[in-house]
This record gives structure tokens, C-alpha cells and sequence, in this order.
């Protein structure tokens, strides 16, 4: 069957002079060098983007002089690490001081933060910064199987974007052209979901994108009331980590398979699995990113750490070394693949996630996820620190409550937070998502 919609598409992208085909071109010329190769091309444009950012943004001619990055017109990287680290709350501060004098003149758009744990983040973005997305979105999406026009479907956004915007010509031309359905993910009732799976089997998707936490509830409905539902090439999961039983859950479910994948409102998308699934390859055309650990130093090996994001395609609002909130790890072994970009052996969720002791130490979230995250009782959860020595989790239950893995949770919680830490559990209907329409597993409210 002809993709005629490819074809409108990179008609229409040429008549708008937009970049996103020619960009997809070069991402694939490319996608094969060595890491000396992608390496050598990531730091001719951060020096591009920081001299740029040097003159026309106020905030950073006064950042970036302090730090010894430019000086007499020349960029010394050296001195990177040196730039401060940017925070949501100096964005909040700062406002159109980080905006370029010539944004105007860049097709900018506004857009923000999903704001899952709080205020949410504006920003700008253009037209430029857009194509570049577009393009990486076409090169994951083609190493899960699916061509540019292919039918797909998102399940995806919140009341924000998909119930607000729904009546939008835009919206509704947008979606006809690309050929790309979209089910709520702020809506997963039992009801909302057996109507999701309909327009899931009248579509017959090639591809589908979805918050990780929604798919892997979609695929527990799926196999509780036996329904029959049409197998696509593959499921990229995002926004939460996919857990090693939530990838096996949703795999035998659909009957095919799921790669992860690693974004963000801010700075679009930061790495994808390729077919090897040997880790997340990091675009380096799109992202500089770092990995610190808790004295601002880059972590050796494959320790963990906080994950800073260098946006290098954003001219609007540069977001230079960005406090993005995840943690994670360099792998230190290449793809099997072939592909020179490196890889992300894993991303272990928000930093905000974790549990704070009253000692300053630190549990990570994944231990608390670990033990409720595959107990056959459990539909929907999230655990809550409500304080140091208080911990709420909230459950929505799937089949009777097994009262000895109950007493096995409390007491690993108690082991690690202290004997006199106090758990509370709420048994619930459903476990309400935030305002952005995400299930988050854990949220602290300490600190």
C-alpha cells in the first residue's frame, strides 16, 4: 500500500521550508559513526549554542563570562562544568531574561512542564527546536517498525492536552495527517478502558506510544477480562520507568515488543532502545547530557547519578545544564547495534521520588516500587512520605488482600526508614493520577 501521507507530509514540510525530513535524512546518515565522530559534531554545535547563548540571551552573557566559557569571543569548553546549574526555580526567576533578544523572529511557541509534582515550568520553544523533534521522533519511531504516516496511537497527555485541545482544526489535522489516534490516558476506568481496546482493534495500529504506568494498566484490563485486541509492530513505553515485569506484562498482552523510552516536556526526547535493547542510545544531535553525583563531579563508570540536560536546539530559551529531576546511569559497553551514540544503561525515575530520612540519607524510590509493583492483589498503588517517619500508600486492590504481604511490606519499610516509622495503608477505588494526568508510584513530600 502507497504511504501517501508521507508523501503529503514532505510536501507540505518543503512548501513551509520546515527541516524535519531533511534533519530525519541526516540522523540517519549519521546514526552509524563512531563516538569520536557523533562527539566531534555534539561539541561544534554546544559551541555554536553557547556563543549564541553568550550574546543574545542577558542571563547567560553575565553566566557564562563568571564561569570562563566565553571570553574575547571564544568558547573554551573546558570550562563547562563550571556554568551553574539551571533550576526550576531560576526559570521561574529569571523568566524572559533566559528568552534570546531575537526570539521573536523564530517562530516561538509557548509550552511548560507537566507539573506532576507541583507548579509547572513555562518556557519557549520554535519552529526549529520542533523540527529537530520531529526528526528524532522519526528515527526511534523506524527502529520499533513504524515509517513516517504509518497508523499509530498515543496513549497519552492529559485533560490539558487532549481534552482541551480536542476541537482544535490543528489538532484534528495534525492527527489525520501524521495518522495518529489518541486514547486518554487521564481516563482508565474499567469502562473508558474496553472503550480504549475498541478504537485500539478499529484502528489496527503499527505503533503505539504511551505513558508506561497507563499501558501496563491497560495490559493488567486486557488479560483480566480476556479481550481480544489487534497486535501491533511494537509499544514505545515513556514518562516512568518500565519495570522488568511491567515490559514481560505488556509484551504477552499485545503479543509484541515494548521499548523504552526517555523525555521531557523541556527538552523533548533524550534517548530510545533500540531493537538491541541494550540500554538507551542518547541523541547526542538533540542533548548533552551529564551525569553528576551529589558534589556537582561527573560520576565514573556506571555509577549513578543525577542526569543534567544541554539542550542544543532550542535558540529561543537555551536551558543550559538542566536540573531535568531523574537519576540515572552511563553503560560502559557499546551497542550490539552498531550505533555511535551512547548509551543509558538505565533511568531510575525522579529525584523527587526517592525517600529522605531524618539523617539526610536517601532510599531510592525503586525499593519502595519493588514491593508492591507485581503482587497479584494489587491493581494501582502509589506510597506517599508524608513525613520522616511517615509513610502512606495508597491501594486500589485487584483480587482479596494478602495479609502476610502486607506484613512483609511494613516491616521492609520499617527496615530501612527506622522501627518507629509509621505505615499507613488507604485502601481506595482508584488511585487518583496527578494533575497532569500520571500515575506516579512515589511521591515525597519531605524537604
Amino acid at each position: 500500500m502507497i504511504n501517501w501521507r508521507k508523501f503529503v507530509l514532505q510536501i507540505t514540510a518543503g512548501i513551509f521550508r520546515r527541516k524535519m525530513f531533511r534533519n530525519f535524512k541526516f540522523l540517519k546518515m549519521i546514526e552509524h559513526e563512531t563516538p569520536e565522530a557523533l562527539n566531534q559534531r555534539q561539541e561544534e554545535k554546544l559551541i555554536h549554542l553557547l556563543t549564541h547563548s553568550y550574546k543574545n540571551v542577558p542571563y547567560y552573557h553575565k553566566i557564562l563570562d563568571e564561569a570562563g566559557v566565553v571570553k574575547d569571543g571564544r568558547v573554551y569548553l573546558e570550562n563547562f562544568q563550571n556554568i551553574p546549574l539551571l533550576t526550576k526555580s531560576i526559570i521561574r526567576r529569571e523568566g524572559e531574561n533566559l528568552y534570546s533578544k531575537d526570539y521573536k523572529k523564530r517562530h516561538w511557541y509557548p509550552n511548560s512542564s507537566g507539573g506532576s509534582t507541583g507548579e509547572p515550568v513555562f518556557f519557549i520553544q520554535d519552529l526549529d527546536y520542533k523540527d529537530w523533534v520531529f526528526a528524532g521522533t522519526f528515527l526511534y519511531n523506524s527502529w520499533g517498525g513504524m515509517d513516517v504516516g504509518e497508523p499509530g496511537l498515543k496513549l497519552w497527555g492529559s485533560e490539558r492536552d487532549i481534552m482541551k485541545g480536542r476541537d482544535k482544526l490543528s489538532t484534528k489535522l495534525d492527527q489525520w495527517i501524521f495518522n495518529t489516534g489518541f486514547l486518554n490516558a487521564y481516563r482508565m476506568s474499567q469502562e473508558d478502558m474496553r472503550k480504549h481496546i475498541s478504537r485500539w482493534n478499529k484502528i489496527k495500529p503499527k505503533q503505539i506510544l504511551a505513558y508506561t504506568d497507563s499501558m501496563y494498566k491497560l495490559s493488567r484490563f486486557v488479560e483480566t477480562e480476556h479481550i481480544s485486541v489487534y497486535s501491533p509492530e511494537s509499544i514505545i513505553c515513556t514518562t516512568a520507568n518500565l519495570l522488568p515485569e511491567a515490559r514481560e506484562h505488556i509484551e504477552r498482552t499485545f503479543r509484541c515488543k515494548v521499548f523504552n523510552q526517555y523525555g521531557s516536556r523541556e527538552v523533548g526526547f533524550i534517548a530510545s532502545e533500540c531493537q538491541a535493547q541494550e540500554g538507551l542510545h542518547v541523541f547526542t544531535t538533540h542533548q548533552k547530557l551529564e551525569i553528576l553525583d551529589s558534589k556537582g563531579q561527573s560520576v565514573k563508570g556506571e555509577n549513578m547519578g543525577e542526569i543534567v540536560i544541554t539542550n542544543l536546539n532550542n535558540y529561543s530559551m537555551p536551558l543550559i545544564r538542566y536540573r531535568i529531576g531523574d537519576t540515572g546511569c552511563f553503560s560502559n559497553k557499546p551497542c550490539s547495534c552498531g550505533r555511535g551514540f551512547p548509551l543509558l544503561k538505565e533511568v531510575s525515575g525522579r529525584v523527587f521520588a526517592h525517600f529522605v530520612k531524618k539523617d539526610g540519607s536517601v532510599i531510592h524510590s525503586q525499593f519502595f516500587v519493588a514491593l508492591l509493583f507485581f503482587k497479584p492483589w494489587i491493581r494501582e498503588f502509589k506510597i506517599v512520605q508524608k513525613d520522616y517517619n511517615l509513610i502512606e500508600i495508597l491501594i486500589a486492590l485487584e483480587n482479596e488482600v494478602d495479609e502476610h504481604d502486607i506484613d512483609v511490606i511494613t516491616s521492609k519499610i520499617r527496615h530501612v526508614m527506622g522501627e518507629d516509622c509509621k505505615v499507613v495503608l488507604k485502601f481506595v477505588d482508584e488511585v487518583p493520577p496527578t494533575a497532569s494526568g500520571k500515575y506516579l508510584y512515589t511521591i515525597s513530600e519531605v524537604g
